[in-house]
């Protein structure tokens, strides 16, 4: 099978492994081809039962890498861990955890990656005791990837759904600020419009008033004067029939 090898020793990691094996890549290829090493492997028999070496080779395979004219393979350390060496990964995690900055949320990519290297180390470690133990530790963490891996498309989903609704949210508040500054501007021409009507009203009512006065005081004039007239002639008419029966001389 073909498989791609990184130029350049991998970094330290907190799963441990054996030495590097140095094997020379055959043949005058190009730098190009110098990436690609070709790897015949062998299948065991159909009836024989797999080791936990082969089960740990399986779970947690072998790191490769190309430096100069050498290629380099790294196994995973097949070597069960004492109590000391859990406790000095401990303070490893931590001491990386502080060089490197991690946050103290999960959310970090730094400290996703540390204790995934962990969690790899603990897959190491249960597998030499019990592969059955290590396999089933190995389903967990492929189960915990595929959840994350899940969340994050959801994550990216709802973030780019929330940015599309907040543009369109946007879109319609402009809208709406359109809108007010349209009825405000109607609203100030209908202020302006009733101040004139209110003006004209005040002018037709002052004109009212004054002619209703004119007309008023015409009235009582012509009153006053018919009245006199009334007077006037009552009085002719009295003064004519006291004329007509006096006694004549």
């Amino acid at each position: 099978m073909q498989q791609t090898v990184q130029e350049g020793k991998p970094a330290d990691t907190l799963l441990k492994y054996d030495d590097p094996i140095e094997s020379t890549v055959p043949g005058n290829k190009s730098s190009a081809d110098s990436k690609t090493l070709y790897k015949k492997i062998e299948l065991p028999p159909l009836e024989a039962k797999p080791t936990n070496d082969d089960i740990l080779n399986a779970i947690l395979p072998p790191r490769e890498w190309i430096e100069g004219n050498s290629h380099y393979i790294q196994y995973v350390s097949h070597k069960q861990s004492e109590r000391e060496e859990v406790s000095a990964l401990n303070k490893e995690l931590d001491k990386r955890l502080t060089e490197r900055q991690a946050r103290d949320n999960p959310i970090c990519p730094i400290r996703e990656e540390l204790f995934a290297q962990v969690f790899d180390e603990v897959i190491r470690q249960a597998t030499l005791y019990s592969a059955e133990r290590g396999l089933l530790l190995h389903r967990v963490k492929d189960e915990a990837k595929m959840t994350i891996a899940a969340y994050e498309t959801l994550y990216r989903s709802s973030v780019t759904f929330g940015i599309k609704k907040h543009k369109e949210a946007q879109e319609g508040v402009e809208d709406l600020l359109l809108k007010v500054e349209e009825l405000k501007r109607r609203r100030t021409e209908l202020k302006k419009k009733e101040l004139d009507l209110n003006s004209k009203i005040s002018a037709i009512n002052t004109k009212n008033t004054e002619y209703k006065g004119i007309i008023e005081s015409m009235w009582k004039e012509e009153e006053d004067m018919v009245k006199y007239q009334g007077d006037e002639m009552e009085k002719y008419i009295q003064a004519m029939k006291e004329v007509n029966t006096s006694p004549q001389k």
